[in-house]
């Protein structure tokens, strides 16, 4: 929930309305609960969620349903459900440590930083985006570089630059969100020479809990216009019980 305990009745994407609405846009403390809503905002304290991801590419195209859970930042789970030829494969994230598991050789895989820019099972996500390892809170210096209108619609424009010592892959992200539901409509994602990379779109809002969520995400590659990975939220539930010592190795290679 956002500060104020005044507040606790009201959806919070309302109470930060309000709070953007009788204060400077350009105040840190705005930015901050934008960056901190929009980091939070499929993840929440701790969730569980069904998705299916499409992946579309000049080779192939595969579509997969997975089972997620995740525990505020440190802690995330991703179990591919089917197909059935993938069935088990898994990604296990504890703090700072992230572990693959493949099921037909029973193998636990240890990832190193140096592979989180790297493709997640082929789509055009990366491991970082699927365990959400980097945060916009923590990993970069963020402004609003534009408010008002555009294209018909009331909008949020934040620009994202990473701290020095982050490690990140992009050298800068522009995200447009949405005034009214503080729902993200799109992101860019830009290298560190100021190239376009990619546009991730969000779409087909929902009101669950206090928050409206954008269930489908679309990844565009910029170099390559005729594929695409998308990703649907067929379920997320926030709030679930989920204790720490559920993120382990051993359930990491558990079929559940």
């Amino acid at each position: 929930m956002w500060p104020g305990r005044q507040y606790l009745r009201l959806p919070s994407y309302i109470v930060l309305i309000a709070q953007l609405m009788v204060s400077t846009p350009a105040l840190a403390t705005d930015i901050d609960a934008l960056i901190k809503h929009i980091d939070h905002l499929w993840r929440g304290e701790t969730s569980r969620a069904e998705m299916e991801m499409q992946v579309k590419t000049q080779r192939y195209q595969r579509t997969m349903t997975m089972e997620t859970w995740s525990r505020g930042k440190e802690y995330s789970l991703v179990r591919i459900r089917n197909p059935v030829k993938d069935r088990g494969i898994a990604t296990l994230k504890v703090e700072a440590n992230i572990w693959n598991y493949l099921p037909k050789i029973n193998r636990v895989t240890k990832i190193p930083s140096s592979m989180m820019s790297g493709s997640w099972m082929g789509s055009h996500f990366t491991n970082d985006d699927l365990i959400k390892e980097s945060t916009f809170a923590e990993d970069y210096q963020s402004a609003i570089s534009f408010e008002g209108e555009r294209n018909g619609q009331m909008l949020y424009e934040i620009t994202s630059i990473p701290n020095v010592d982050a490690a990140v892959v992009w050298g800068k992200v522009i995200m447009q969100i949405e005034q009214h539901t503080l729902a993200p409509l799109q992101a860019l994602y830009y290298d560190e020479e100021g190239v376009l990379i990619r546009t991730l779109t969000f779409d087909q809002q929902r009101t669950l809990d206090d928050r409206v969520i954008p269930m489908r995400l679309t990844l565009q590659p910029t170099d390559k216009p005729n594929e695409s990975t998308v990703i649907i939220y067929r379920n997320i539930r926030f709030g679930v019980p989920l204790d720490s010592t559920f993120f382990s190795l051993k359930n990491l290679q558990r079929l559940r």
